[in-house]
């Protein structure tokens, strides 16, 4: 069974390849052929995964996979939230980095308390699914690591590192994205065979 995975950012894409190694399901790109995905419009992170989802399930007659995630700041009210890749004006993950640094400017290491949360939705022919994962830590000064993508350089794990000091193989252990899932790929399997069963 193949399961799409409704996403353009490659970032992303390579952690799913490597998540869904060893899994018995084929998940695929997106065709070339399909050049945008459908604005954002939802309020949560869910929403957003499920508008993801449900248009590339439907273009393709297959289950999809819709991600969306981002970084939840407590010394922001949980900005920049379901905005993380647009925060700064550009989108670009370095001004994104450096606007949120700028907008903790001041605050002692206490008060920098972050964390990754990322909302699986799987859609295949009207039926929903979702799982959740989060990773916490906090917001550093600097920029550390050459790994990852995204805030990777300036969020510090709970071991002390940065995310993008990581190895991927580390990095896929803890993630928000692998945490989350793990959770679904049982979802998945209970989904498909419910399709086929009806």
């Amino acid at each position: 069974m193949k399961i799409a995975i409704a996403t353009k950012n490659n970032g992303k894409l390579k952690e799913f390849e490597e998540l869904a190694k060893g899994t018995p399901y084929e998940f695929i790109k997106i065709p070339e052929n399909i050049k945008d995905l459908p604005p954002e419009t939802g309020s949560t992170f869910y929403e957003n995964a499920l508008i993801k989802a449900e248009f590339i399930s439907k273009q393709l007659g297959i289950p999809a996979i819709g991600d969306d995630s981002g970084l939840e700041v407590d010394a922001l009210n949980g900005n920049p939230g379901i905005f993380s890749a647009r925060y700064s004006k550009t989108g670009i993950d370095k001004d994104n980095c450096l606007k949120l640094i700028k907008n903790l400017d001041g605050l002692q290491e206490d008060k920098r308390s972050a964390r990754f949360r990322c909302c699986l939705v799987g859609y295949f022919e009207g039926k929903i699914i979702q799982s959740n994962g989060t990773l916490e830590g906090s917001i550093a000064r600097e920029f550390k690591g050459t790994n990852g993508f995204g805030y990777d350089p300036i969020f510090i794990t709970e071991n002390g590192k940065h995310l993008a000091e990581l190895e991927k193989d580390e990095k896929n252990t803890i993630s928000h994205r692998s945490e989350a899932f793990k959770k679904l790929l049982i979802k998945v399997s209970e989904l498909i065979n419910k399709s086929f069963e009806e």
